[in-house]
């Protein structure tokens, strides 16, 4: 009992000492609450979340010595039912969409400029004279040579084939499926004949009007400024991305400057900044004004209206609105005089996206915008007092002082959020503190600047006496991605961080950012516990991609990869970032593979079959090649095949993942234990979800029922 007390009354002491910061805690449980939603392989009742959210609200509120228990847990139920909430408002998927090539008629969302084309976004759209109208968008891609005159508002025919929304690449990989689900995206495809603009409307909707602006700002500025210099300048101005070359798109990732093209902070700041400083300007240019006027108050009114502007040219998306939040909150403590940057209007930045926008909270933007700014945040709020002892008079030390805030600013930005990118993108920059000394100062100091005021010129047609500079500065930034993305191990591939892992690396960040006492170290070694989490994780022996084109196999002189004809290189790039390998080698032939570098592995092949064994003491996988009874039968517990291979071997009939396992339930990993395989299928991954289509009917005659042996699902695998 003493011992008990004597915790109580350290806990006690802890707390007041923390009183302050206890507020900044509740979007973390908040956070919680959204991914325990979106964690479930069910859809709950509409009711649970509000149900559990009031009772727990009304404790806090009646009894304040239960509230540190019972606040958190109102706020996590608040966070559930915001998820809740978003799904209800969201469209039902599209269901039986035609197989076959369709005529789509419609109004146009959205034109994006890619790289080697276009894409257009349509809704309502029609499918071949439907008297009703898809629920959801359609998105179709124009062939290269489309190159009609094609407008946000317009009218369009076209003849296009449509597909669905991919199913995930492996289970529990990125869901594009729920992506598309919360975006309003039905349908997506490609064009087989040129689009026909039926009629020519200007867009009355606001949003609509927006759209239409962002592309005749994008038309203006890349007929000044040709290429990627053109597209990032785009980028910068109007958040669309798309146009930008692919490869200067993966310099500018490896050299960790994909934030610059991600228009968020460091952007709609320096909007603001401008405004504000132009603003402060013309009124000191009027006496009266300066000697009557609340000026300061009016100039941070004027950058605010720049900043919502900016915010709505630029697609309102999660970084962008993150940011705008803490700059309102930035320039009204300004205006009152407060302190400007606090843990709380990050807080509440992050409770109101989630309120709104909880299906952003698992998606790599909302992760790797808010871990920077709270490390941003806490960092210089830790760092302080020794940042200040470089401050001086002299050029020198004032030349100093912001170079290391540079550096600083990068070091601690990059570090905060390099594990998301590597859990989503398996990949962590080495030279991004070098990168961004270089190229956000450029960005900030020219290519911003100009921009805005071509802007400014752009209704008189004086555009480009700006945009010319403009480009030089952006194509110095495209040549600092490239330069620095082409050093030697620019970037390494990280082992594949588990969902636990990453949870708990994200704790200890938020225990390490959020607390201001020693107390808070004890996050670092949480954060590191998460970083070796990889070290206790198995990956998937063998994976099998929805269509079945692609099968992969681990051994431990590397991955082989046995692709068919039309096999996703997308579904294959994401497997080499799951595995954390740098590329596939190809399947051997009727030989014993071996390694680059001789080394034999678990691996035999013959006419039919290969037969995969990377442990000695557990049975193996048999990779069916032919329809022939493969010699290895008696030696494997699964049978994994890109046809149909029922009945392969004889009985009794191991475990068996084919064409029409993946058909009906998704693409596949298979681990090999000493006690059989084990299979995990992507439906039984993400469950029954409102994102998740229905289960494939069988087709008569052609796809037979897979027998009751064979398959058991739902559950954890296919047996």
């Amino acid at each position: 009992m003493r011992l008990i007390a004597t915790l109580k009354t350290a806990l006690d002491r802890w707390l007041d000492t923390e009183r302050e910061r206890l507020a900044v805690w509740l979007p973390v449980f908040m956070g919680a609450g959204v991914l325990a939603y979106f964690s479930l392989r069910f859809e709950p009742s509409v009711w649970l979340g509000p149900a559990v959210t009031a009772p727990f609200l009304g404790v806090a509120l009646w009894w304040p010595g239960a509230r540190w228990l019972f606040g958190p847990l109102a706020v996590a139920a608040l966070g559930f039912s915001a998820g809740q909430i978003a799904t209800a408002r969201a469209p039902p998927i599209e269901a039986d969409l035609p197989a076959h090539a369709v005529v789509v008629t419609g109004t146009i969302l959205a034109v994006e400029a890619l790289p080697d084309g276009r894409r257009i976004t349509i809704q309502p759209a029609f499918l071949d004279d439907a008297a009703v109208p898809l629920r959801r968008s359609a998105r179709v891609r124009l062939q290269k040579k489309d190159d009609g005159a094609l407008e946000t508002g317009d009218s369009v025919k076209i003849r296009a084939l449509l597909r669905p929304p991919p199913m995930p690449s492996y289970p529990g990989g990125w869901d594009l499926q729920r992506d598309a689900f919360y975006a309003g995206l039905g349908a997506s495809g490609y064009a087989l004949g040129k689009a026909e603009r039926t009629a020519q409307v200007v867009p009355s909707a606001p949003m609509r009007f927006v759209q239409r602006l962002r592309e005749v700002i994008a038309a203006r500025v890349t007929a000044v400024i040709p290429g990627a210099a053109g597209a990032v300048s785009v980028t910068l101005l109007t958040g669309a991305s798309m146009a930008i070359p692919e490869a200067d798109h993966a310099a500018f990732r490896d050299s960790g400057l994909a934030h610059l093209l991600a228009v968020a902070g460091l952007h709609i700041g320096i909007v603001m900044g401008f405004a504000l400083a132009l603003s402060r300007f013309a009124f000191a240019l009027s006496e009266r004004a300066s000697l009557f006027w609340p000026t300061k108050k009016l100039s941070g009114i004027c950058a605010l209206a720049a900043g919502a502007a900016y915010m709505v040219l630029t697609g309102m998306h999660v970084p962008i609105i993150r940011s705008f939040v803490m700059a309102c909150l930035f320039t009204i403590a300004l205006m009152a005089d407060r302190r400007p940057f606090s843990l709380r209007g990050l807080a509440l930045a992050a409770s109101v996206l989630m309120v709104l926008a909880p299906q952003e909270v698992p998606g790599v933007s909302f992760q790797m915008s808010f871990s920077a700014v709270l490390a941003l945040i806490s960092g210089y709020e830790a760092l302080r007092p020794w940042l200040r002892r470089l401050h001086g008079a002299a050029w020198h030390r004032r030349f100093l002082s912001h170079l290391v805030a540079l550096a600083l600013t990068s070091a601690l930005a990059g570090t905060a959020s390099a594990p998301y990118g590597a859990y989503h993108f398996g990949r962590v920059q080495i030279y991004f503190i070098l990168a961004n000394m270089v190229a956000v100062p450029l960005t900030a100091l020219w290519v911003m600047p100009a921009g805005l005021i071509a802007l400014f010129l752009m209704p008189f047609h004086l555009e480009s006496v700006v945009l010319i500079p403009m480009g030089w500065g952006a194509r110095a930034i495209v040549w600092v991605a490239n330069t620095t993305a082409g050093l030697p191990a620019a970037t390494f591939a990280a082992p594949h961080i588990p969902v636990w892992g990453l949870c708990l690396f994200s704790f200890g960040l938020a225990w390490l950012g959020l607390w201001q006492t020693r107390r808070r170290l004890a996050g670092i070694a949480l954060m590191l516990a998460g970083l070796a989490s990889p070290l206790l994780d198995r990956p998937p022996d063998m994976l099998v991609s929805a269509d079945g084109r692609l099968i992969a196999v681990r051994t431990p002189a590397g991955a082989f990869l046995q692709m068919g004809q039309g096999g996703s290189k997308f579904t294959r790039d994401a497997w080499l970032q799951y595995w954390g390998g740098g590329s596939f080698l190809p399947m051997p032939g009727v030989a014993a593979a071996t390694a680059d570098d001789g080394k034999p592995v678990s691996l035999r092949c013959d006419a039919d079959a290969c037969l995969l064994r990377p442990y000695a003491d557990r049975p193996g996988a048999l990779l069916a090649r032919g329809a022939q009874h493969p010699q290895f039968c008696d030696q494997v517990s699964i049978i994994v095949s890109a046809e149909p291979a029922r009945g392969l071997c004889p009985k009794p009939w191991p475990k068996l993942v084919d064409r029409f396992t993946v058909w009906r339930y998704g693409s596949t990993a298979i681990w090999l234990d000493a006690d059989g395989a084990r299979v995990i299928t992507d439906r039984a991954e993400r469950g029954d979800r409102p994102w998740v289509p229905a289960l494939p009917k069988p087709r008569e005659a052609a796809v037979p029922m897979l027998p009751a042996a064979a398959v058991d699902f739902p559950g954890e695998a296919v047996r």
